[in-house]
């Protein structure tokens, strides 16, 4: 019984930093999954990889695992690269790529 512990990051379709900024412990499936034979469904019958746990902090979620005698491993979020720019540059003098319509 091995967990995860992550920082989740942003979906595509999301433009703010909502639920990103705390701490998830999940748990790594044990069994792997087994498509139904009938309705063509993909299940388990491992119930803890249904179980997301959130935490505010990183230590709160390591203190959890630490004091349950749960196995955990943590992934620290890729540092944040974000380039802010204007409306204003696509019309300045000084730009290098090409004017396209």
């Amino acid at each position: 019984m091995t967990a995860r512990i992550y920082q989740p990051s942003k979906t595509a379709t999301q433009s703010g930093t909502a639920r990103t900024k705390g701490w998830v412990l999940e748990f790594e499936p044990s069994e792997p999954r087994e498509i139904d034979p009938l309705m063509g469904w993909t299940g388990s019958g491992d119930m803890k990889s249904q179980v997301k746990l959130r935490f505010a902090e990183k230590d709160e979620a390591v203190a959890y695992a630490t004091r349950n005698g749960i196995a955990y491993r943590v992934e620290e979020p890729p540092p944040h690269r974000r380039r802010i720019v204007s409306y204003s540059d696509n019309f300045r003098s000084t730009r290098l790529g090409p004017w396209t319509h």
